[in-house]
């Protein structure tokens, strides 16, 4: 089984950057999106042999995620039932017989971390949904989780330190979430290699010279960790400032 992860940053101009034939290509069993950026109806994209799920934000041309998967869920939520979390169109939930699938683009904490408070706020109550999730089946969570976390997951963590996505405070709580009993697929097969990043600022040439950041994820219950066969970084995928990344499962 196949399973990919794009943080698109604006479907509608990655749509215009190979989008779908990547998606062609790939043939996922499940494709999970973030920052959509739509409203509804502002694309055509119903691909054959998919079923299609879309979360918008309220404010238009901002935040959202989608999901395409092969094989029809048996329930399907939008949010983690908290008002404050769910006006952003940020998670998408999926529950099949063996696991739930959830599709999240997590806040960013934003310049001088003017929404740090409230992202600490959000990492608390996201890690009480999932662990409400696992009470009933493994979960399976993918996307844009907006931190770094380890040195290793980022080209220059000293000048970093103090700013969003590699702050003390988000990786305590990523760090967290791996000991209530998450998996990094990604650093479960490749505990120390350096270089693999899944998104470049679009400034200072930083793709072209690799100064990345490792953001973008698939953890899983560690109930279903023997189940994981390999997770891959699609670095070479260009059509956003992010790149995709994969897991296949047995």
């Amino acid at each position: 089984m196949k399973l990919l992860s794009w943080n698109v940053n604006g479907l509608r101009a990655c749509l215009n950057k190979g989008f779908e034939e990547f998606f062609v290509k790939e043939d996922a069993d499940v494709f999970c999106l973030q920052e959509t950026k739509l409203q509804e109806g502002q694309v055509d994209l119903s691909p054959e042999g998919y079923e299609s799920y879309w979360n918008y934000a309220e404010k238009k041309g901002y935040s959202g995620t989608a999901i395409f998967t092969k094989k029809k869920p048996v329930s399907v939520e939008y949010g983690m039932g908290i008002e404050e979390h769910d006006k952003e169109g940020r998670i998408i939930t999926l529950e099949f017989e063996e696991y739930n699938l959830v599709n999240v683009y997590t806040p960013n904490s934003q310049r001088e971390l003017a929404r740090l408070d409230y992202r600490m706020k959000w990492e608390e109550d996201f890690k009480r949904y999932l662990k409400n999730l696992e009470e009933k089946k493994p979960v399976i969570l993918c996307g844009d989780l907006n931190v770094a976390h380890t040195e290793i997951d980022l080209k220059n963590p000293k000048t970093n330190r103090k700013n969003a996505g590699f702050t003390d405070q988000e990786r305590e709580k990523f760090s967290s979430l791996l000991e209530a009993g998450f998996v990094d697929t990604f650093r479960h097969f490749y505990p120390d290699v350096t270089g693999a990043y899944t998104w470049w600022s679009y400034m200072y040439s930083a793709r072209k010279n690799n100064a990345g950041w490792r953001i973008d994820y698939f953890l899983i219950s560690e109930a279903i960790k023997e189940k994981a066969k390999d997770a891959i970084i699609y670095s070479d995928i260009t059509g956003s400032d992010h790149c995709p990344v994969g897991l296949f499962l047995k």
